[in-house]
């Protein structure tokens, strides 16, 4: 099953002799199941790629298409979770309120949507900080818990960009050990971009970025 691919897909931003090249050329097909790291330097545009993938970036040239997943307006696909970077927790609410929010605004049920969190939760490791505020949590904590939010509405396709960029290696290593456990609890595949080749090596393909193009070796099981 494929839940993506770019075909021929380029992104610019600008125009003229100032435009940017965030993506030239790109062709690549994501499997289910896939766990693949995306690495990089700063600029190299690992994280359109991923927007792209996620149908948040409209291609400049070329298509992306999510041959398995479901369809949803305005083109973009349904079954995609992603995690950020940087603090992505609504400050006001607390642990299970935000891990809840994505089922809310789908329109489920209030109780039934704290259920799921609360399973979500336990997943991650975190069940036991549902009350809490998210200034009241750790840097790897918030990560964990925004990788519950993804969770809990079952993706097929998990796109993390550079969860592990703030945190010290210790909390690096836990917040890849619980992504990629529980996406493998949940059948979903990872696409993760990372500067750290640590984080890279605990994947099963490596691809790299320069200048907006992509190489994938071609031994990679996911290409």
């Amino acid at each position: 099953m494929i839940v993506a691919e770019c075909l021929e897909v380029s992104r610019s931003f600008g125009s003229g002799r100032t435009a940017v090249a965030a993506a030239a050329g790109v062709n690549c097909q994501v499997a289910s199941l896939a766990r693949i790291a995306v690495t990089g330097p700063s600029g190299s545009g690992k994280t359109t790629l991923l927007h792209l993938l996620a149908g948040i970036e409209i291609p400049t040239a070329g298509s992306v298409r999510w041959p398995d997943l479901p369809a949803r307006p305005l083109g973009r696909p349904g079954g995609i979770g992603i995690v950020f970077q940087g603090p992505s927790l609504i400050p006001g609410f607390d642990v299970i309120e935000n891990v809840a929010l994505p089922m809310l605004l789908a329109g489920q049920d209030e109780d039934d949507s704290a259920d799921e969190a609360r399973v979500a939760l336990d997943l991650v490791g975190m069940g036991g900080f549902a009350a809490k505020l998210p200034d009241e949590l750790s840097g790897g904590q918030s990560q964990r818990v925004a990788i519950a939010r993804v969770l809990v509405t079952r993706p097929a396709l998990i796109l993390a960009d550079e969860p592990t960029g703030q945190l010290d290696h210790g909390n690096a290593n836990r917040v890849v050990t619980v992504l990629l456990e529980t996406a493998t609890a949940i059948g979903a595949a990872v696409v993760l971009s990372t500067h750290d080749p640590v984080v890279a090596a605990r994947l099963d393909d490596r691809w790299s970025m320069a200048d907006g193009r992509l190489s994938i070796p071609l031994d990679s099981s996911a290409s």
